[in-house]
């Protein structure tokens, strides 16, 4: 089962701002019509519970959405581009890689519907009618289209199961969970048989809830040993636990404490889930004729049964719906509607600090402003500096003691301050 993947997302750029003047007969004249170009599409992720692993995701490195079409003439408007919305499984955690390459969580997508936007696509750059004032009628400038964003995600799927088969190595977990469920996990008398977490639905008169047979896990799994930490977290989520003894072990108590003791290390509120102790093949005789002995040495209500022949098996699916009724009764908030989680809007402050010799500019809407500029043109500079003044920055500039001609740098663009 494909659970972990890196991926990078890059928002569609924006389309360009047209340059384009009115052209018809009896109007020799006619003033600037360029349209705006079309915002870029967005990538977003999905959780849909229809989706089971991220092997699909994972085929493919990299994933684009739409670029948003050029303005026209006519005052005609770039098309959006279509956003791409990447669908994955529910459990999904979503990480985001920073400039040094390390790792931070942003989300957590649990509920079918939910919808996280992990690249935003880029601004479409404004036509020349947007800089026509009464002193200049005829701009000849348009901007240019924003790069969309791109970033680096790591997508980590955590089981969303309501029962987790827990338990030694050739415990019985795979063949308890053929004998609840329609599931079919390999089957074999050696340890590490399942070599990948599988989820089965099993039922109990209406009531129907996924069990979950998770990798054996073995003595140091908190620290990656066995199939320890790449299985562990798919307990997480799960809100019961059936922890499977094997009725033939020499010590069945010792096994039990393992399995207890590598929950408890790994942690997660794992030692606060409830759990269900069963012991297994209790079909086999040396197992039946202890019987008495395992219960004394287990404690509590151990529930015996054979997945084999089916013994208790049907009492174990009746006890596990009741519990998780229970649990479900307890948690009276209602769903809601699906969330939909978007990036916030460009920040408008503005931060001015020296840098090598020259004065850094920061601030995520004017930065994207001057890199939409067309700054190679004395027109396109001129109306920068014109909308700088009106917005604060020269004056922010100034007060950092920016001089006339010193070199100022927003983004990637470099030009001389112009007071």
């Amino acid at each position: 089962m494909i659970d972990r993947v890196d991926i990078t997302a890059k928002g569609g750029d924006g389309g360009g701002g047209a340059m384009s003047f009115r052209r018809e007969k009896y109007v020799p004249r006619g003033g600037p019509d360029g349209g705006d170009g079309g915002d870029g599409g967005s990538v977003a992720l999905v959780a849909d519970r229809s989706v089971r692993t991220l092997q699909e995701i994972g085929r493919r490195r990299v994933y684009r959405a739409d670029k948003g079409q050029k303005g026209q003439g006519s005052g005609k408007h770039g098309r959006r581009g279509e956003a791409l919305r990447l669908r994955v499984p529910m459990g999904t955690e979503v990480w985001r890689a920073g400039t040094a390459g390390e790792l931070e969580k942003v989300r957590d997508l649990l509920d079918d519907g939910e919808t996280m936007v992990v690249a935003r696509g880029g601004i479409g750059g404004w036509g020349n009618t947007r800089f026509a004032t009464s002193v200049n009628q005829a701009p000849r400038i348009a901007q240019r289209g924003q790069d969309g964003e791109e970033v680096r995600l790591r997508l980590e799927l955590k089981l969303l199961a309501d029962v987790g088969l827990v338990g030694l190595p050739n415990a019985g977990k795979s063949t308890l969970l053929r004998a609840m469920s329609a599931a079919r996990p390999k089957v074999a008398a050696y340890p590490f048989t399942t070599l990948e977490p599988v989820l089965g639905v099993a039922q109990s008169g209406w009531e129907r809830f996924v069990v979950a047979d998770i990798p054996g896990l073995i003595e140091g799994a908190h620290e990656g040993a066995g199939l320890g930490l790449d299985f562990l977290r798919h307990i997480e989520r799960t809100t019961l636990l059936v922890h499977l003894v094997d009725g033939s072990s020499e010590d069945p108590l010792r096994d039990m404490g393992t399995v207890n003791q590598e929950l408890r290390q790994y942690g997660h509120g794992l030692t606060d889930r409830r759990q269900i102790l069963v012991v297994t093949k209790v079909d086999l005789p040396e197992v039946a004729a202890r019987r008495s002995e395992l219960q004394q040495a287990l404690g509590g209500e151990p529930l015996f049964i054979s997945a084999v022949t089916g013994e208790a098996v049907a009492e174990l699916i009746t006890r596990l719906a009741q519990a998780l009724a229970l649990e479900a009764a307890q948690r009276t908030a209602a769903p809601g509607p699906p969330v939909v989680v978007r990036p916030p809007e460009l920040a408008g402050g503005i931060r001015v600090h020296r840098e090598d010799g020259a004065f850094r500019v920061e601030g995520e809407k004017v930065v994207a402003f001057a890199e939409m500029m067309p700054v190679e043109k004395d027109e396109g500079r001129a109306e920068l500096w014109r909308r700088f003044g009106r917005w604060g920055v020269a004056t922010a500039l100034r007060r950092a003691g920016a001089q006339p001609g010193d070199r100022v740098r927003l983004g990637r663009v470099e030009l001389e301050f112009q007071a």
